[in-house]
């Protein structure tokens, strides 16, 4: 009975110790090469038609800490640094997303904000390899509410999908 339990654990470990000798090393669903150890990000900056101030601010800070809480690399403010990542809100745009009818009369009942944000991530462990991509995302609300009513409920969510999009598309297994 002991014997099975050693060897339980034995097995287990040799496993461990296999993967962690792989040159990879992965973290809640990241994969990082075992060589990237620091990351530089720049402040996000809005570039779209409609500016709303606390967007990318908020979206860089929400991308900062999940690099904390589900990596093991180094923010910092070189620019040297092993993983660079810059960005913009490119899109920041309403559209009709659901048509009502009210006593014959079709009118809007939903709208969806669009945000399209721009990411420049360099790979300075390869060359300085340059990848540039768009994250969307769309949030609907109703109509009977203003862009800047919506905003104020929205928000946390624009944060939260829009930085967790850009981190699934830095450091996730794709």
């Amino acid at each position: 009975m002991y014997l099975s339990k050693y060897l339980k654990i034995g097995v287990l470990l040799i496993i461990l110790c296999s993967l962690i000798s792989c040159g990879v090393y992965s973290f809640k669903n990241t994969i990082i090469p075992d060589n990237v150890k620091t990351v530089h990000i720049n402040l996000f900056t809005n570039k779209a038609r409609y500016i709303n101030p606390q967007v990318g601010p908020k979206i860089t800070d929400a991308l900062v800490q999940q690099i904390n809480n589900q990596t093991k690399l180094t923010l910092t403010d070189d620019n040297n640094a092993d993983y660079q990542i810059s960005g913009y809100i490119s899109g920041y745009d309403v559209t009709t997303s659901g048509i009502g009818s009210t006593t014959g009369t079709q009118t809007a009942s939903m709208n969806r904000l669009v945000v399209t944000f721009h990411l420049i991530w360099v790979d300075a462990t390869k060359n300085n390899k340059k990848q540039e991509f768009n994250v969307t995302q769309n949030f609907d609300f109703s109509s009977n509410l203003s862009l800047q009513e919506a905003e104020v409920s929205l928000m946390s969510d624009i944060v939260k999908n829009v930085s967790e999009s850009i981190f699934n598309d830095i450091f996730g297994n794709w």
